[in-house]
């Protein structure tokens, strides 16, 4: 019974919700004609060159009012709606009015407004005009005395008063018939009750299918974010070789010259002065060690050994015991990930987790792994100073770059003062079906 009376407030609450969004609605569609009027007329005017300079921001300002749109829509429908509008260059006014021009969804965009001023206002009109007659009916009994006046002549002349009035099937013209005709009520709540949701949703796929990417703009935009993320994955690749580059050419390479050298030169003196040669070997000895040492770290950074063997939980664990501070690590995914996508997570909780040590100044950070809906979902954290912010050049925007070669996104949360979380996520299929929880604490 309780759980029954939950239900039935939770969907009262959500009635009312969307009668109150109809309201707002309403009034929007309103504003949304004067605008788009606005609009039209600005462009009818263009050829007066001082109004050029006014398109763009009424352009700009429909298109927030188009978002705000698809945000209500999308969280009554629950799938994202995505805006559709090409990027605006930078720089001079008549590159950016040509693209203005040459976008579909500017024009879509405008002839939504009408459309959402005629079939929106219709659809929000009927749903508030419902829950405003069921108040009306109810609250009959208690406002009879004020209802319009009738007024009638008697064969005198003089004018008699009547508190009369027709409320539906019922003529109110005293407390008796006011009560009778407050029972209209019952249908009328009947009828508020089922068809708000419907007739909101379907104002919600309306916007949807008027701001909506069309199918061959969703295919432009995915070919222009492929070209885009194939450049960046190149020149990705091309930094990294030149790194291993340098490093070869800077490290092991210039250790094993010098070994070659002390070998060589312990071998001319050997005969004459073995206790020259042999400090020379010793020296060798050393350069060995250490140029191994760094070939090991070389290829550490290119595919570290502990993540093939130990897996994505293991790798991160031996990252946070390097970090200078402390380090909560939280792992809970149902099979590990195709080696490419776990190298990536791999890279980009260790970039993360060095942001934290140079930037965040924190006493604390935090790292959590999981998997939900077909995406590896990252979060890293910390306690710091807070502030952050993908900038290009950056390590971040570093970061998001080498996720996107991948189809991942990231998105920072760092107000100032803190805390700092940095979420990213990666589509991809994990491989095996057994749960492999990690939790520690470093």
């Amino acid at each position: 019974m309780q759980a029954l009376t939950g239900v039935t407030r939770a969907a009262a609450r959500q009635r009312l919700r969307l009668t109150v969004r109809a309201a707002g609605l309403m009034f929007a569609s309103c504003a949304g004609l004067l605008l788009g009027s606005v609009l039209i007329t600005a462009i009818g005017m263009a050829w007066f060159v001082v109004l050029l300079p006014v398109l763009p921001i009424l352009v700009a300002t429909v298109r927030r009012f188009a978002d705000a749109h698809r945000r209500w829509a999308a969280e009554l429908l629950g799938t994202p709606i995505p805006a559709p509008y090409r990027p605006l260059p930078d720089g001079r006014l008549f590159p950016r009015l040509r693209v203005l021009a040459g976008d579909p969804a500017t024009w879509r965009d405008l002839a939504w407004l009408f459309v959402n001023a005629t079939a929106g206002l219709l659809l929000t009109g009927v749903a508030f005009s419902l829950a405003l007659s069921t108040l009306g009916f109810a609250g009959l009994p208690l406002t009879w005395p004020i209802l319009p006046v009738e007024f009638t002549a008697p064969p005198d002349g003089q004018e008699l008063r009547s508190l009369t009035g027709d409320w539906g099937l019922v003529v109110v013209s005293d407390w008796p018939s006011a009560l009778l005709a407050s029972v209209q009520a019952i249908p009328m709540a009947a009828l508020w009750w089922w068809a708000t949701p419907h007739l909101m949703r379907v104002h919600a796929r309306m916007t949807r299918a008027l701001l909506a990417p069309t199918d061959a703009a969703m295919l432009t935009a995915r070919v222009e974010q492929l070209a885009e993320s194939r450049a960046e994955t190149v020149d990705t690749q091309a930094a990294e070789l030149r790194r291993i580059e340098r490093d070869l050419h800077d490290g092991a390479q210039a250790r094993l010259v010098s070994l070659g050298m002390s070998l060589g030169l312990a071998e001319e003196i050997l005969a004459n002065n073995p206790e020259a040669a042999r400090e020379l070997l010793a020296e060798a000895r050393e350069s060995t060690g250490q140029a191994l040492a760094e070939l090991r770290d070389l290829v550490r950074g290119i595919h570290p050994p502990v993540l093939a063997d130990r897996g994505l939980a293991g790798a991160v664990q031996a990252v946070a015991l390097a970090h200078p501070g402390e380090v909560d690590v939280t792992v809970e995914l149902p099979g590990r990930p195709d080696a490419p996508v776990e190298s990536a997570a791999y890279f980009a909780v260790a970039e993360a987790l060095t942001n934290v040590a140079k930037h965040a100044h924190a006493n604390r950070a935090w790292v959590q792994i999981w998997y939900d809906g077909g995406l590896l979902k990252l979060a890293v954290g910390d306690d710091g100073r807070g502030g952050a912010r993908v900038q290009p050049g950056g390590g971040l925007h570093g970061l998001e770059r080498r996720l996107a070669a991948f189809d991942g996104t990231l998105s920072v949360t760092s107000p100032p003062g803190g805390p700092t979380v940095i979420t990213m996520e990666l589509p991809c299929a994990l491989s095996s079906p057994k749960t492999s929880p990690f939790s520690a604490t470093d």
